[in-house]
């Protein structure tokens, strides 16, 4: 007699009433893959995606992004259970600066106020004065005294377009994020030919020259607003293709087109309906940063929140 084979799980349902059992919510970030961005309680950017951190009351917080992202959560609601569904989906940016880099710094530049990008480590960031993100780095960046040198970590093409807006010079760390460096001008150029009439939307953290040539720079979540909000029917996006899912599923009557299909964050897509199943039914992997590093990681984090910054309209001084 054959053994009897078990019959396959429906992640779907089985993720919907263990959702409810374990009083959780889930967060999902724009690059993730297109199943759990469907079924995210909130789908967004890492600004959005903090601040519902913190507003949330569920018992639970199931995290689909990236190892620093449910750090972030786990530092806002420390009483609460943060799961990352798979414990290996790091950051490559965040993992080329560390403590004794940071320090460093900080020795030759006494003066300086640090700002890091939401990008990073918890250790990092309570080694930082103010956090920001890819949304908000402009106008954290301008909230702070004008007389006071800034340290800019980790992403140097984040912080060279701010530095650009601003006119604030700043001392920028050399570091970057290997996806983005895949949207490149020349496939740029290429698209632009390709696609005359299209509005062209590029995320801060790809090379300058990139960022020059769009019609807006902006984050995930801004592109999103832009582009269920302009009256363009055709857009370009220089960002991680992740992103394309939520753009086509709210605007089926307009065209996308990615600056390079390659663009794909690998640690993004690691989370997926298997593991995110798995991790609401056995409560791990959690996340949790050690109560000292927490309270300093919370100071620049909850100084960004309290800016009280909203959402600027993605398209204000659009080139478009």
């Amino acid at each position: 007699m054959s053994p009897a084979v078990a019959a396959p799980i429906d992640y779907r349902a089985e993720i919907a009433r263990l959702k409810a059992e374990r009083k959780a919510v889930i967060l999902a970030h724009n690059y993730e893959r297109a199943e759990i961005q469907e079924l995210a309680d909130f789908v967004g950017d890492s600004l959005g995606l903090s601040r519902k951190a913190a507003e949330t009351d569920a018992q639970v917080i199931a995290f689909c992004g990236v190892h620093f992202m449910a750090e972030t959560a786990s530092i806002l609601n420390p009483s609460k259970t943060v799961l990352l569904p798979d414990a290996l989906a790091g950051c490559s940016m965040a993992d080329m600066i560390s403590v004794d880099v940071l320090l460093d710094l900080k020795e030759r530049h006494p003066d300086a106020l640090v700002v890091a990008y939401v990008n990073t480590t918890a250790e990092i960031k309570a080694e930082s004065d103010i956090c920001c993100t890819s949304s908000n780095a402009v106008e954290v960046v301008n909230s702070l005294p004008p007389g006071r040198p800034i340290i800019f970590i980790p992403d140097k093409y984040l912080g060279g377009y701010v530095q650009r807006i601003t006119g604030r010079k700043m001392i920028l760390y050399d570091g970057w994020c290997p996806v983005h460096m895949e949207v490149r001008e020349q496939g740029l150029d290429d698209m632009k030919r390709r696609h005359p009439q299209a509005i062209t939307l590029v995320h801060p953290e790809a090379p300058l020259e990139v960022s020059a040539k769009a019609d807006v720079v902006c984050s995930t979540e801004q592109m999103v607003r832009a582009v269920r909000e302009l009256p363009a029917t055709e857009f370009i996006i220089g960002t991680e293709t992740g992103i394309l899912h939520k753009m086509r599923r709210e605007n089926p009557g307009k065209r996308f087109y990615a600056v390079n299909s390659l663009a794909i964050c690998p640690h993004m897509k690691m989370n997926d309906l298997e593991r995110l199943y798995t991790a609401l039914r056995d409560l791990k992997p959690e996340v949790r940063v050690p109560e000292p590093i927490r309270t300093r990681a919370w100071a620049p984090i909850q100084r960004m929140l309290d800016l009280g910054i909203p959402y600027k309209e993605a398209w204000v001084g659009c080139k478009c």
